[in-house]
């Protein structure tokens, strides 16, 4: 999630699950060490080397506003073992929100960060790939021409999703997060140009597949606003009491049109609902309130965080100069100006809908696509292992 000098090559040890129901703080899923939207540096060494493993291999890309993210898979279990990833912020909304259009050089920079990607995908050969593009490409004027040249130049070709399936995504890929007695969640992804909101309302069952977790889906919105369009039009250097409040203000307004607002208001005051964040900007508040003096994963993804350790923490960085920003190893100087805008998107969300815990999520669109596609081929699997008779029994 931030880093873009620090974010070479994921490879994930092959011995490490990576996406599974957490224990305690979530210390399954995939290893990390590095603040978020950075890369993962998980290498196989010499002295342990990869083991083959049998079974197909699956990938996801999503090309963000801000990031590109690869993940490449094979099933295992109930989740799935990483193989290889790649995580780079590039930046490919910068301006748009000016200028609707996306710039020479964040585009520059996305295709060098998509060759990179290109390269694993050979390497890899995955039977199955789901390659996306988010909120930038939706927005720009040239974002459909923009990833006509990345199809003619590199080979790979990406669908430019709707919010809507962005969300159900967003909610694939967290759902083994949500607490098993929870009548409900509020899953919100802060994005870069984009914030995805779903309202997941399991008071007339839950889905048993987390693949078909998006059916729980009662509500959801996706609001044009995220860290760096807020930045773009606040700021995000030094960041005021009054310009933060002037931020949160603003995305209050776009919190007013989400439908069932008031009922799902009602729901959190008589049942037990909780709060569950996918973004960079969440993930940073977990380090910064954990004290890490290095972005790790493992402690981050899956943390409980209560009402009062997220109040102390925003305060805490409303409080950090820009430069502290900077150096701070949770933080670093790509995520510098954008998270406090990030918080400003949360704690709307937050006095919107005030409930007493939020679950940090380090995970997201890719392990979406990812259970998606394994969820689909295994009911495909058990529907030509066991077809359907017709007629009576015969």
């Amino acid at each position: 999630m931030t880093d873009s000098d620090r974010s070479a090559a994921v490879t994930s040890s092959l011995d490490e699950p990576a996406i599974r129901a957490p224990s305690g703080s979530g210390q399954m899923g995939r290893a990390g060490g590095h603040p978020p939207d950075s890369a993962d540096k998980r290498t196989a060494t010499a002295t342990n080397p990869p083991r083959k493993h049998r079974g197909p291999i699956y990938a996801a890309l999503d090309l963000g506003t801000n990031n590109c993210r690869l993940l490449i898979a094979r099933p295992h279990e109930h989740g799935f073992r990483v193989l290889d990833g790649f995580t780079r912020i590039v930046r490919l909304g910068e301006g748009v929100s000016v200028t609707g259009r996306l710039g020479d050089a964040a585009m520059e920079r996305t295709m060098e960060a998509l060759r990179q990607c290109r390269n694993k995908l050979r390497e890899h050969q995955p039977s199955r790939m789901r390659l996306i593009a988010t909120e930038a490409c939706r927005a720009a004027e040239n974002g459909p021409a923009f990833l006509a040249r990345v199809k003619e130049e590199l080979g790979l070709e990406l669908e430019i999703v709707t919010r809507q399936t962005e969300a159900e995504l967003a909610v694939t890929g967290c759902a083994d997060l949500i607490e098993g007695t929870a009548a409900g969640a509020l899953m919100f992804d802060i994005g870069g140009g984009s914030s995805e909101l779903a309202w997941l309302d399991f008071r007339g069952g839950r889905p048993k597949s987390q693949g078909r977790m998006s059916a729980a889906i009662r509500s959801w919105q996706s609001l044009p606003v995220g860290v760096v369009s807020i930045a773009e039009r606040f700021g995000g250097i030094d960041v005021t009491h009054e310009v933060f409040e002037a931020m949160v203000a603003y995305v209050s307004e776009h919190l007013r049109q989400f439908r069932g607002r008031e009922k799902l208001r009602q729901m959190i005051a008589n049942h037990p609902v909780h709060l569950i964040g996918t973004s960079g900007t969440v993930t940073t508040l977990a380090g910064l309130h954990l004290g890490l003096e290095r972005y790790e994963r493992q402690k981050v993804d899956g943390l409980w965080m209560k009402r009062a350790e997220v109040d102390e923490t925003m305060k805490v960085l409303l409080a950090m100069p820009f430069d502290r920003r900077v150096a701070h190893p949770c933080i670093g100087r790509d995520r510098a100006d954008l998270v406090l805008p990030g918080c400003a998107i949360f704690e709307a969300i937050r006095r919107e809908w005030p409930t007493e815990r939020v679950r940090v999520a380090d995970r997201g669109l890719r392990e979406g696509i990812l259970i998606s596609l394994m969820d689909a081929d295994r009911s495909k699997s058990r529907v030509s292992r066991y077809p359907r008779r017709n007629g009576n029994g015969g």
